[in-house]
């Protein structure tokens, strides 16, 4: 009887012991699932981080976008610009003879001359009490031209230069930079210029002025007008009415009318031609950074141009990429399920070579007509698996 119950307390310590391994085994189940709760919100509050780490990033670019905006339409900079434009203005307008240089002519000799000369000028009118007395010395008032630029003599010892930039043989923007020393033997200085900021003037003051001061108006006038070709070759790119601007760059020989009648006919061309395949396009403030799209029915083409250098006007460094668009990647998919092996690997971005050889030698808006005129057969011939819809248009001239 004793055997018995002993025998049946046994096996009931044999099953709390069971139960007891099974409950242990739940509970540390459980709390296998409540860390892997844990870890997966700890993940997505990471990811809010992220997320909000980068929309405070995207907040204080757009900020300082709206700040340099401001400032480079600010009215103290168009004050300062009127002011010397008047000056130079009346500088030209009292010379009583304009030289123009060319090649060796425009020397450093030549430049130590005209400080010379400001610097006498400025001491003989500080002795005469700035009283207007007429001397055979200093009676002349002679204005130099060189290229592009314009130099004059201004009051108080100063050296102006006015920097004229062009596009396609139309003017463009007027920019003016003005120079000073105490003395002709003392360093000169940059105290007034009207360039944009975001150019880097005070950078080439303080590595050339002092040493060579030919170079350093000869830079400035280089980056002004590199700058104002690349940005008339972006905005070209602009829509205009819907499609995009390209310009044709004329001839020298012809006159104004006969070069805005070209582009005019040109923009119509291009606007028949290609319709909207331009777009979404960004550019860097100094225009040395510009990303566009070319829309394409079956693919998405990237353009990445970079300017390293801040006085050229064709792009360093280029990245042209087709993307096939989805309906294309599933066409492929279909294509790879029959065992075709070579559509895995052209359902991947693939450079465009033509078009990257187009931008390096030719100005934008004509790489552009060059890139979208090809176009439809590179694509053909890097993805043979995208077919073009029956119904659709291929690009062609409509008549005028």
């Amino acid at each position: 009887m004793e055997s018995d119950m002993e025998e049946s307390m046994r096996r009931k310590i044999g099953r709390r012991k069971v139960v007891t391994g099974d409950t242990a085994h739940k509970l540390e189940q459980l709390k296998g699932r409540v860390y892997a709760l844990t870890g997966e919100v700890n993940f997505i509050q990471e990811e809010d981080l992220r997320l909000e780490t980068t929309r405070a990033r995207l907040s204080n670019i757009i900020k300082r976008h709206e700040e340099l905006t401001e400032r480079l339409t600010r009215d103290s900079d168009k004050l300062v610009f009127e002011r010397l434009r008047k000056e130079f203005d009346d500088a030209r307008a009292a010379q009583t003879e304009e030289i123009c240089l060319d090649g060796e002519q425009w020397n450093d000799g030549l430049l130590a001359t005209i400080r010379e000369r400001v610097h006498m000028e400025a001491d003989r009118k500080a002795m005469l009490g700035n009283e207007s007395i007429p001397d055979p010395h200093f009676h002349g008032k002679i204005t130099y031209k060189v290229g592009t630029k314009v130099i004059c003599c201004l009051e108080g010892a100063r050296i102006g230069i006015q920097y004229e930039t062009s596009f396609a043989g139309d003017p463009c923007d007027i920019y003016h930079c003005v120079l000073e020393s105490r003395s002709f033997l003392e360093k000169m200085s940059v105290i007034e210029h009207t360039v944009p900021f975001f150019l880097p003037i005070r950078e080439a003051e303080n590595d050339f002025l002092s040493s060579n001061a030919m170079k350093f108006i000869d830079y400035i006038g280089d980056i002004l007008q590199a700058y104002c070709d690349r940005r008339e070759q972006t905005t070209s790119l602009h829509y205009n009415n819907g499609a995009p601007a390209v310009f044709l760059k004329p001839k020298n020989s012809l006159n104004t009318c006969t070069r805005r009648s070209l582009c005019i006919t040109k923009v119509r061309l291009i606007q028949e031609l290609f319709g909207n395949q331009i777009g979404e396009l960004y550019h860097s403030i100094s225009y040395d950074r510009v990303e566009f799209v070319l829309d394409d029915s079956d693919c998405k083409v990237t353009v990445s141009l970079r300017y390293t250098d801040l006085v050229t006007v064709l792009p360093t460094r280029i990245r042209v990429l087709a993307w096939p668009l989805h309906s294309s990647k599933r066409r492929a998919t279909a294509a790879i399920g029959k065992g075709s092996g070579e559509t895995i690997a052209q359902s991947i971005p693939t450079p465009l070579s033509y078009a990257e050889d187009a931008l390096r030698t030719l100005s934008l808006p004509q790489a552009c007509t060059e890139i979208i005129l090809n176009l439809p057969q590179a694509l053909q011939q890097i993805f043979p698996h995208l077919e073009k819809n029956k119904g659709e248009k291929s690009p062609g001239i409509a008549p005028l």
